[in-house]
């Protein structure tokens, strides 16, 4: 039998030629590997996005080269393939796709023959894929020694002669011919799939691409032996030339941090003295990020820092970097690192040799501003934003196939609605729900990162190519965090946190800076026990809400614990209870040594933590920092990778060598196995828990502030404006309703009232908004001098009522008085004897136009009906015993699906004496998914579960009673 040859494939796609490529970077280097191919070139259609994904999938077949490129089509017709030979012509390339996408619009490109010449004399390869024969004079002189006509061959009914064509011509030009197989999927089984994103692209069914789509399944990773049948074998000899020139890996790339910043220092944070203990972590920390050369990237975001609130702007810092010595003293953070105990190298170590992470979270409303700083101060040629790759979801990947395959609109949306928002794989029951399925999880476009910046010393684009973001002046580069973190590249996180917009506007309410705010108020401390914390940052939510009266925090690192608690890694590592056993004195708490108790005291013996986790490593079973920290990365990448397995030998083996009994090492594994399910840094914990505490505060003792500066930040939180206006009313804030002749365009504290901003009108346009509120007061609705969209969003919303009467007057006013030509002026008239709506259609009205009403709750006008029906407020539903049955009713606020095993639906209902906790099982959701997903008023029955105050019920059966509603516009807002 003849030997196969060597090949290697120079032309590829990848799935980040979006809605080309059929198979994912990482399918096609293990398919490339399992083929024996000597090398792949990985050549996406201007674009490097999916590099680093091919290169890390390289790295587990060290036997396969793996080429960086990209095909490009020209202005005047030509589609060549240009590849990287070492790191300047991967420069060169990376910077002619930037020139290419920043001069178009987002998801387009333009390069013209002027624009490759640049490259010339930069060790570029380039191969041409003639369509037209040409510009092969003009190739041979712009590339001497570095241009080949690519000859690819797909079985088509004039091979041969398309082959003897392109022989000719490259005698004729003296460009060498090289094999190329313009890869589009790594299997010939992907066929279908390819055909569908050709008929997704063109957006139209597959039956009526014709020509557009590939006469057959060619365009795959073929066999070596298929390949030997097809190619004379000088062509597959010139690829392994080419191959063997090309000697460049993205792990050559060298990041360098800005340098034109100045450091300040620790007099600011003590001015009295640095105290012992802080000069010993700083001198740590300073030697080691000496050592590293990590000086200017913690002060690039100190500069950051500066700016925002030199303008003003609150911020906070966050993130493991954040919470050290250093950021404290660089005024990063505001959580004072003596008050916790923190792992240095839990962010900053020599053996990963990566650059540490911090976020920094500013106001969500003037992010924007810190944003154009950055690109200001560094130019757009040396900053931008990461990437965010946005993927096929269920419902996005059914609409799309649905549509390519034919399907009516109405079926197809039916298919879609027909999937929650927590559905993961589809189950493939016809050839429609196959593909989609396939299709899940494929890239469809590059998004921005919410915030993640890299900042380089010299030109960004020689490093990776930017592009042009959605949103205007702004640019992104092509790599999401996960390839900037695998390359050990800085990004600097600059985010929007909507809780930080709240607090500086309520403050400013009430004449105070965040400093100002009292500590460990027992009041604050009382109110968050007993869960009356809607509103209130992080500790609003329903798990968070269970939690609060059996935990009952009474201090600062109370609600430090309280944060992290509540995370899928320490309950998934049986961690919740014992620590809350040990806090109500249920459980005794032991050490198995007093190094354990020095990482463990401050929870009691239960390791909370991720830094304690770490500690753990080290302190009981010889681990290094640096191997400390691989084992935390580990932890959060384990589900996907099952890396963590190779730490249990080291991690139980060291244990035991130490004196801990086997019992003791086999559950500290499992508690970290727990963590893979996501467990929270103390760092982070700590900058949220500052936050709450804020938040907690001024819910406590300035109500109305507070929820008038959540009203004014939104869109924000967990609850819609509806519920946080009615829990400030159950707190006694007298609410005052919108009108153009009272309210500003946010809302505003009126003599201790809360009176609702023309912000709260729907459809109001801000520049209408706000120039009412600066030309106040009005006398007559024609004085507004508004256009009719306007006058009917106020009318609709009862914000005329001070000049015309109830909402029926408001819109016959409305009518005549939009914006007219001077002599078109309407005449004086007598407003008509209109009777005024009733309670219902107002209420109706209310949600239409505001998202709640200020009167009677929906559910209070038909509370009759619902009694008859036997069925129980919440109120009454709080008297009943543990274990009892009950039947509830309530608008549907929210449902809520955490990423657990369990796949339990937690679901908020909402009546006129407060919320019903309802808990339903995956068997149930699933039976009765038509009432969970659709109803807007929900009917349960179910048992009772109680646990000290709070109340659960656990639904048995569904009932959707929404017809009862009419048109009542309420929504629920659904969460992972």
């Amino acid at each position: 039998m003849a030997c196969l040859p060597d090949y290697a494939e120079l032309h590829c796609l990848s799935n980040f030629s979006f809605l080309r490529g059929a198979s994912h970077a990482e399918e096609l280097v293990e398919r490339a590997a399992a083929l024996g191919y000597s090398a792949l070139a990985i050549t996406d259609e201007c674009s490097l996005a999916g590099a680093v994904r091919a290169h890390m999938a390289a790295k587990e077949h060290p036997q396969l080269k793996l080429i960086l490129g990209t095909e490009i089509r020209l202005q005047e017709g030509l589609k060549l393939v240009l590849l990287a030979t070492d790191r300047r012509s991967y420069g060169a390339i990376s910077s002619l796709i930037t020139i290419g996408r920043r001069r178009s619009k987002k998801g387009s490109y333009s390069l013209s023959r002027t624009d490759v010449e640049a490259l010339s004399g930069k060790e570029v390869l380039v191969l041409w894929i003639p369509e037209d024969f040409g510009h092969a004079e003009w190739l041979a002189k712009a590339f001497p020694g570095n241009a080949w006509i690519a000859a690819e061959l797909h079985c088509g009914p004039n091979d041969r002669a398309r082959l003897n064509a392109l022989k000719e011509l490259s005698r004729r030009s003296g460009l060498p011919l090289v094999a190329a197989g313009d890869v589009h999927m790594h299997l010939r089984s992907r066929r279908r799939l390819q055909d569908l994103l050709t008929a997704i692209r063109l957006r139209r069914p597959v039956n009526e691409c014709g020509h557009h789509l590939y006469p057959n399944a060619e365009r795959h990773l073929r066999l070596r032996m298929r390949l030997a049948q097809l190619y004379p074998p000088e062509l597959l000899a010139e690829t392994l030339t080419l191959a063997e020139r090309c000697d460049f890996s993205v792990e050559s790339l060298r990041y360098e941090y800005p340098e034109e910043l100045v450091p300040e220092g620790l007099r600011e944070r003590f001015p009295s003295g640095v105290p012992a203990k802080i000069a010993e972590l700083v001198g740590h920390e300073l030697a080691l990020i000496a050592e590293l050369r990590y000086e200017p990237f913690f002060l690039t975001v100190h500069d950051v820092v500066r700016y925002a609130r030199q303008n003003g702007i609150l911020c906070q810092g966050r993130g493991s970097a954040a919470n050290s010595v250093v950021c404290y003293a660089l005024g990063i953070t505001e959580v004072d690192p003596a008050r916790m105990n923190m792992l240095f190298e839990r962010f900053v170590s020599k053996e990963r040799n990566e650059p540490p992470d911090i976020d920094v979270d500013f106001e969500h409303q003037r992010r924007e501003e810190v944003i154009q700083y950055v690109y200001r101060k560094y130019t757009r040629s040396r900053a931008a934003l990461a990437a965010t790759v946005i993927c096929y979801r269920a419902k996005s990947a059914l609409r799309d196939v649905g549509k390519a395959l034919g399907f009516p609109p109405e079926e197809i949306d039916r298919a879609a609605k027909s999937f929650a928002f927590w559905d993961h794989p589809i189950e493939p029951t016809s050839q429609w729900f196959e593909l989609a399925q396939t299709l899940r999880g494929f890239p469809r476009h590059l998004s921005q990162h919410v915030g993640g910046f890299v900042i380089s010393r010299g030109p960004l684009a020689e490093l990776v190519p930017m592009e042009n973001a959605a949103m205007p002046e702004r640019t992104v580069i092509q790599w999401d965090k996960d390839d900037l973190e695998a390359l050990g590249l800085l990004k600097v996180d600059i985010l929007a946190l909507g809780m930080l917009s709240a607090i500086r506007r309520a403050l400013h309410f009430v004449g105070m800076k965040m400093q100002d705010v009292p500590v460990e108020d027992p009041a604050v401390y009382a109110m968050i026990q007993k869960a009356d914390t809607v509103g209130v940052f992080q500790i609003e939510s329903r798990a968070q809400m269970s939690m609060l009266p059996r935990l009952r925090p009474e201090n600062f690192y109370d609600l430090v614990i309280e944060v992290a608690i509540v995370r899928p890694g320490p309950i998934q590592g049986g961690m919740v209870h014992p620590y809350l056993r040990r806090r109500r004195g249920a459980e005794p708490v032991a050490y198995p040594s007093l190094e354990v108790k020095k990482v463990l005291e401050r929870t009691l013996g239960v390791p909370i933590f991720q830094e304690q986790v770490m500690q753990l490593a080290v302190v009981a079973a010889d681990f290094t920092p640096g191997e400390a920290d691989r084992l935390r990365r580990s932890m959060a990448a384990w589900r996907r990778s099952g890396s963590l397995q190779q730490f249990e030998d080291k991690l139980k083996s060291g244990m035991t060598r130490n004196g801990y009994s086997l019992e003791f090492a086999d559950a500290i594994y499992r508690q970290i196995l727990g963590f893979g399910e996501y467990g929270f840094p103390e760092s982070h914990s700590a900058s949220f828990a500052l936050l709450v505490y804020v938040s907690s505060w001024l819910k406590c003792h300035r109500p109305a502030a507070f929820c008038a500066a959540l009203l004014n930040s939104q869109p924000m939180g967990f609850y819609s404006p509806s519920q946080l206006v009615q829990d400030a009313q159950r707190h006694g804030v007298e609410v005052k309703p919108p009108d153009v002749n009272l309210s500003d365009w946010d809302c505003t504290l009126e003599n201790g009232a809360l009176r609702l901003g023309l912000r709260m009108v729907k459809g109001l346009s801000e520049e209408a908004g706000k120039r009412l509120a600066a030309g106040r007061p009005y006398a007559s609705v024609y004085a507004l001098d508004l256009n009719r969209k306007d006058l009917r969003c106020l009318a609709a919303a009862g914000a005329l009522r001070s000049l015309a009467g109830h909402r029926r007057l408001a819109h016959w006013s409305a009518a005549g008085a939009e914006r007219r030509a001077p002599l078109d002026a309407p005449a004086t008239e007598r407003l008509p004897g209109l009777e005024p709506p009733r309670e219902g259609e107002d209420i109706i009205a209310d949600y239409a136009s505001l998202g709640l009403t200020l009167g009677r709750h929906p559910l209070a006008l038909l509370r009759s009906r619902l009694s008859r029906l036997q069925l129980l407020t919440a109120e009454e539903l709080r008297l009943r015993p543990h274990g009892g049955t009950a039947r509830v009713a309530g608008l549907v606020t929210c449902r809520q699906r955490p990423d657990t095993a369990s796949g339990v639906i937690f679901v908020t209902l909402e009546d006129e004496t407060g919320c019903i906790n309802v808990v339903v099982w995956n068997r149930l959701a699933e039976r009765q998914r038509g009432e969970l997903l659709g109803a807007r008023l929900l009917g349960v029955q179910g048992v009772i579960e109680r646990d000290g105050e709070v109340v659960h019920l656990v639904a048995r059966r569904l009932f959707d009673h929404s017809a009862l509603l009419g048109p009542l516009a309420a929504a629920s807002r659904d969460f992972h």
